[in-house]
Formats: C-alpha cells, structure tokens, sequence
C-alpha cells in the first residue's frame, strides 16, 4: 500500500474473467516460494521488483472452472515504476473506492478484510 492505497490491476478481454479487477500475482510454479512466485510475477506483470513482507490473507475460491488459493502478501516496490505488460488498466486506490470497481468473486473476501482493517 502506498498512503493507504493499494494496487488494482484490470484484466484483459481474452482472459477467463476478462475486464474484472484483481491484484497482482500469479500461479506457484514448481519449486517455488509464494514468496518468489509474487517476485516473478510482479516482474512479469508491471516491470517492478517487490519486497514481500508478511501475508495480509490467504483465500481458497472455486469458480466453475478453476479453483483458486490466494495469499495476498503486503509488500514494497523495492525497484521500477508499474507499467501495464498484461493488464490492460492499472489503478492505485482506498477502500473507499472499492465499490466502484468489480472485481473478481475471489478477491471479495479479501476487500472485505481491507475496509475493516484499513
């Protein structure tokens, strides 16, 4: 979070859940950690090089054609500026602005815990 934002990020047409907003991350590869797994894919996804810290919540969601663990981490971007390599809108934002995006099913307990906290 930055200033009591947090990044959101939107994703394509073509993908399963296309146009919904989500946060950064991305599949566990084999031999990874969650740890490097957000490095990578924060790399991957927005040019950027992250510092994770500890774990603000882990979900476990079933969508009808893929179930979904999530560990949403709080973290720093230790190097690069977030640039749009995957998504095709990015958005720093409160928690009061929530509402004014949809985002995916999986992410609702998670924002959830974001308005109580935060």
């Amino acid at each position: 979070m930055i200033k009591d934002r947090f990044l959101i990020c939107q994703r394509p047409a073509e993908k399963a859940r296309g146009f919904l907003w989500e946060f950064v991350g991305g599949k566990v590869e084999k031999g990874e950690t969650k740890e490097q797994a957000l490095i990578r894919e924060c790399q991957e996804e927005l040019a950027i090089t992250v510092e994770p810290h500890d774990i603000f919540m882990e979900v476990s969601h079933e969508y009808s054609d893929i179930t979904v663990h999530l560990s949403l981490f709080n973290c720093s971007i230790i190097r690069g500026q977030p640039q749009l390599l995957e998504h095709i809108d990015m958005k720093w934002i409160t928690t009061a602005e929530i509402p004014n995006y949809d985002f995916c099913s999986a992410d609702e307990e998670i924002l959830g815990k974001l308005k109580f906290y935060c």
